[in-house]
């Protein structure tokens, strides 16, 4: 199971990447765009959180973001140390433009699926998700963590 739903996921991300490159934005730059388009104005923290990131993949994620002009970064609340991610005109109106693509691939992986195996399948997805976050949790209340994936130096 666990493998088709890897490959799944991948399939569903090359096929979003693809449409994504016309636009000139990348992956992991829709990922953070799709959360400030529900929520502008988070930090950096926030997003990567959110996104299931690691500090400094956000960081340069936001770096690019800001140059192409998508956000602007800055200070809130007089917190000099915390910057928050804003999104621009040009980010707003990206949505306008992007969404339709998801949604298209969405159609792709869907087809000749009837919507009952739709439903059926967003809601096994739904309680395999919940049920893997439980098991992470009762490991982590054990003591055990998900090891990092960089910077591992056991051998």
């Amino acid at each position: 199971m666990a493998r088709l739903v890897r490959l799944a996921a991948r399939g569903f991300n090359r096929a979003l990447q693809l449409r994504l490159q016309t636009e000139n934005v990348t992956f992991g730059q829709w990922i953070f765009l799709r959360i400030l388009w529900q929520e502008d104005g988070l930090s950096q923290r926030e997003l990567s959180d959110r996104a299931h990131l690691t500090e400094p993949t956000a960081h340069t994620a936001l770096i690019k973001m800001e140059e192409l002009g998508f956000i602007e970064r800055r200070n809130v609340e007089g917190n000099k140390r915390r910057q928050h991610a804003f999104l621009t005109r040009k980010g707003l109106e990206l949505r306008d433009v992007l969404e339709p693509l998801a949604l298209e691939v969405n159609d792709a992986a869907m087809a000749g699926l009837s919507k009952k195996a739709q439903e059926d399948l967003r809601h096994a997805l739904a309680v395999m998700i919940r049920n893997l976050e439980n098991d992470e949790q009762d490991a982590a209340a054990r003591g055990v963590r998900v090891p990092p994936t960089k910077g591992n130096t056991a051998n």
